[in-house]
């Protein structure tokens, strides 16, 4: 067996496990269409079980050249080793450079899947697992929100009303404290003093609430995966901009 350890599966059956998402996704009552580009390239005259590997899983929108472009340059930062690296240009490149200097046993994994289209939105996970050695992998998560009427990626800024940061992270903060209390850390002041609350970049507007999904080992152990906070829309009325509420777009 691979020596990727049991947190390594389950990143993986967490980067496979959208089948049926993407199928979903891709039916034409759904929003935007969809089609789905996968395949799998191993080290150029490897023929043994542990032969390193790149594995891309994408779910490409039909009509939309430059947003599938936007994609593929936000996936390829998933892969930078070194904070301040560039990623690399393409994704042929970064397969390429990957499996050139590859040794027996290492893999990445790098998918890109609509998560929900609803009203005006569509959310878009991007996901990544890299194994290069040790006791496991690095996976890793972000999300795109995109606004089909504008036609365009938007940053966090615009999806709050002016001035809406400081009240917005506030929110995230009880949220924070909400996991905490699910999980019996509430009270663990050791724990709360080494993994503070602190911002992400990931911020997903979904149906049910807003998702803030963080790296692991970010605001908890490596162990605890990518803890996930939800923010209820009926907290954020005055924060968010209204046609982002799901219903008004």
């Amino acid at each position: 067996m691979r020596p990727i350890a049991v947190a390594g599966l389950l990143s993986l059956s967490l980067l496979l496990g959208g089948c049926q998402a993407l199928l979903l996704a891709a039916r034409p009552d759904s929003g935007l269409a969809t089609s789905r580009q996968a395949w799998e390239q191993r080290a150029p005259g490897c023929q043994g079980k542990d032969c390193a590997l790149v594995n891309i899983d994408l779910q490409r929108f039909d009509d939309l050249p430059e947003l599938n472009a936007r994609i593929e340059q936000e996936l390829l930062k998933l892969t930078v080793e070194l904070p301040g690296d560039p990623p690399a240009p393409s994704l042929q490149v970064y397969e390429e450079a990957f499996l050139a200097n590859a040794r027996p046993g290492w893999m990445s994994y790098l998918q890109a899947k609509v998560l929900e289209q609803h009203d005006r939105l569509v959310v878009i996970e991007l996901s990544s697992y890299r194994f290069t050695g040790g006791a496991h992998g690095i996976p890793g998560r972000a999300y795109l929100n995109y606004d089909r009427e504008k036609g365009r990626l938007l940053s966090l800024d615009e999806l709050l009303l002016p001035g809406g940061q400081a009240a917005f992270w506030q929110q995230a903060e009880q949220a924070h404290l909400a996991w905490l209390e699910a999980n019996g850390l509430s009270e663990d002041q050791q724990y709360r003093a080494i993994w503070p609350f602190v911002r992400t970049a990931n911020v997903a507007l979904l149906r049910r609430g807003v998702m803030l999904k963080y790296e692991v080992a970010r605001i908890a152990p490596y162990a605890s995966g990518h803890p996930e906070l939800w923010i209820p829309y009926a907290r954020l009325g005055g924060i968010i901009k209204p046609l982002y509420f799901p219903g008004r777009g």
